[in-house]
């Protein structure tokens, strides 16, 4: 779902026509707002104006993103739930957008305190006698988002604070706040504070954070701080956790105003956008190998022999785009070594001359079969399927692909290429087969240029979109039943008659 700054980046500078001092906020009319409301009118603004809330956020305009607004707009701390790769990180750094760009603070202070809301007692000192003179600074909203993982050992003291012995044996008291390390909840006063993976948190930690959700104040080695922190609390979590009592406590749940479900992509054109979004492709991959991988992700995720509770990840689709984009440039760059790649010509009516230069990187759908294997770590499998993932994985590819062919080429007149293996032909093809040489096994077929125009390569394809779009057909006869296929012992696949 979008990308977005990175949470412990170097703050950028201010503009230089800010105010510097106290007083001279107070004379732009400024007005001391929470957090909770500054995220309501900016998320206001942008709705009046037309502007795109959540940048980069895709499938959940109809569904999640409403019920995301709304909690905002009431201003509710939120939990996510969802199984793994459902973008709720993303989701949840993207709130950090709706902060206001600049917000002036106390300078040095940890708690980014607002110099017209001062909550610590050294600095409402400060400002009672520096007054307008006060000087002040101007905090980022990408130094506003706080961010920690849930894990079995984190303690009170990273996510609220500690005594820290130093300060005590510099002769402070124990009530005076100058004597607590700050932990990363109130260190992002002022802010978004998210809590990934919550159940994962140990009760006795959970507890903490009660007062942070209601009284707004924390708690430090048995005496209580009166600090008013203002932030939004945003958590993530599994269903299977959450709802389990042996995992959350109940007091906890209570104090969240918002409970949203996440989803995986809800169709094909979802999970293709997700893909095109996120994945770095190193090569070309056609628009029918990524719709191919992009229904394999989705046969995988309904599949019975799939653990549904953990869930398949969207990022088992961007990985396995990427898997085969490599492929392909690997392919590219052992073919280049080999002083092969030579292009070739095709049909007048296929669009595409001949030329001579190197092969260029072009994924085709023989590439995908490396991603059952490299990727079948990401998928959860039900314990009878034990010893049969890769099995499972390269069945549900083949279906994939089934679909995809009969989707994107049904009622086209295919009978050129059955043709071209009539009487004992062969078309061989394979990872390290060029362009070139396949597209000279295939030479003039009829009716290629209406299959390359339904697979989206255009008009004037180049040899290796074009080589691409026949080892799809070939492949997809295969698998209608109307074309024959070996593997020869080199790894090569043969297409044949199926006599």
């Amino acid at each position: 779902m979008g990308r977005v700054t990175a949470p412990n980046q170097v703050s950028p500078v201010p503009p230089a026509d800010l105010p510097s001092t106290l007083g001279e906020l107070r004379a732009t009319g400024h007005q001391y707002r929470t957090v909770k409301q500054e995220l309501r009118d900016n998320l206001l603004a942008r709705m009046g104006s037309g502007e795109e809330r959540f940048p980069g956020i895709v499938g959940y305009e109809d569904t999640v993103l409403p019920e995301v607004e709304r909690a905002l707009l009431a201003g509710h701390d939120m939990v996510l739930l969802g199984e793994r790769g459902q973008g709720k990180t993303r989701l949840i750094r993207s709130l950090g957008g709706l902060l206001d760009e600049w917000t002036p603070v106390i300078p040095g202070s940890v708690l980014n305190e607002h110099p017209m809301h001062p909550i610590a007692p050294a600095s409402r000192a400060l400002v009672d006698s520096a007054g307008d003179d006060l000087p002040i600074g101007w905090l980022h909203r990408s130094m506003r988002y706080g961010e920690k993982l849930a894990t079995p050992d984190t303690s009170v003291g990273d996510l609220i604070g500690d005594v820290d012995p130093i300060r005590l044996a510099q002769g402070r008291t124990l009530g005076d706040p100058e004597t607590i390390h700050f932990g990363l909840v109130p260190r992002t006063n002022r802010g978004v504070f998210a809590v990934n993976e919550l159940p994962d948190l140990a009760e006795r930690i959970q507890v903490a954070l009660l007062n942070v959700l209601e009284e707004r104040d924390i708690q430090v080695r048995g005496y209580q701080l009166r600090l008013p922190l203002d932030l939004l609390l945003v958590a993530s979590a599994n269903p299977e956790d959450y709802t389990n009592r042996g995992r959350i406590i109940t007091p906890l749940k209570d104090r969240f105003g918002a409970e949203i479900r996440t989803h995986y992509p809800l169709d094909l054109d979802l999970e293709l956008a997700l893909i095109r979004q996120e994945a770095d492709l190193v090569a070309v991959v056609p628009e029918h190998v990524l719709e191919v991988l992009a229904r394999f992700a989705r046969d995988v995720r309904e599949s019975p022999s799939v653990d549904p509770r953990s869930g398949v990840s969207a990022r088992f689709a961007i990985a396995a785009a990427e898997t085969v984009a490599a492929a392909a440039l690997r392919r590219s760059g052992l073919l280049a070594g080999a002083g092969a790649g030579a292009g070739a010509a095709v049909s007048a009516s296929a669009g595409v001359g001949a030329a001579s230069r190197p092969e260029a990187p072009v994924a085709r759908i023989g590439d995908t079969v490396s991603v059952t294997s490299t990727l079948r770590g990401k998928v959860e499998f039900e314990s009878g399927e034990e010893g049969r993932e890769t099995e499972v994985l390269a069945h549900l590819l083949r279906t994939a692909t089934a679909e995809t062919f009969r989707a994107r080429l049904a009622g086209l007149d295919l009978s050129g290429f059955t043709a071209i293996v009539a009487e004992g032909g062969a078309v061989e093809t394979g990872e390290l087969v060029s362009s070139a040489e396949l597209l000279r096994q295939v030479g003039t077929v009829p009716g290629l240029a209406k299959v390359l125009d339904r697979l989206g390569l255009g008009d004037a394809p180049s040899p290796e979109e074009a080589a691409a779009g026949i080892e799809f057909v070939l492949e997809g006869l295969h698998l209608t039943r109307r074309l024959g296929k070996d593997v020869t012992d080199s790894g090569r696949t043969v297409y044949g008659d199926r006599d």
